[in-house]
């Protein structure tokens, strides 16, 4: 019995020897799943991370340029608002001239009609004022508007239209015109005077 208890003792010693071998590999191979896991954790983190950054980085990119593009449009918007301002009190300044300055201005634009229309005979029209001042000198009008043109034109006034100022000289019969109205010329001139008066106004 001795032998057999000493045979069973062996292979319990030999049992136990390899439970334990496997245990310890599968405690190691467990350590290695567990070291790896935790480096693939790490690495997706990172991953993770990078990509938070740089979504945050475009969304503050794009914050900050919707915020300059917002600044820009309330900065053009006063532009505007100032231009139409200085624009608006200049009408008012072309529309209360005193009668030295206005009256002069009267000969060159109606010179400036007839000599763009080629016509020795015109029909001059303008808002009331205008017309009353040009019919109380008439006579005068139509020999200073002939001494710049070079030659005798006969003028007559029409009714009077709503302008701030300036004329329209047209033939007799309304076939052609020139309209020198201060609204006119200031339409026709928008983008020079938009731009003179921005250059003033912002440098």
């Amino acid at each position: 019995m001795e032998g057999a208890e000493l045979i069973i003792q062996e292979i319990n010693r030999e049992a136990e020897q390899k439970i334990n071998y496997i245990l310890s590999e599968a405690q190691k191979e467990a350590e290695k799943l567990k070291e790896e896991a935790k480096k693939r954790a790490e690495a997706k983190a990172e991953w993770i991370l990078r990509k938070a950054k740089t979504q945050a980085e475009i969304e503050k990119q794009r914050i900050i340029a919707n915020a300059r593009l917002e600044v820009r449009k309330r900065k053009l918007a006063v532009q505007e608002e100032l231009i139409k301002d200085v624009l608006r009190q200049l009408r008012e300044r072309l529309s209360s001239l005193p009668e030295e300055e206005y009256y002069p201005m009267l000969i060159d634009l109606t010179v400036e009609g007839l000599a763009e229309l080629g016509i020795g005979e015109a029909v001059v029209r303008s808002n009331a004022k205008t017309v009353k001042l040009l019919s109380e000198r008439l006579e005068d009008f139509r020999k200073a508007v002939s001494e710049k043109l070079g030659r005798d034109v006969e003028i007559r006034l029409g009714e009077a239209v709503d302008v701030i100022g300036g004329v329209i000289v047209e033939a007799p019969d309304g076939s052609v015109r020139v309209d020198n109205t201060f609204e006119a010329r200031m339409e026709r001139f928008e983008s020079e005077l938009r731009a003179t008066i921005a250059k003033a106004l912002f440098g």
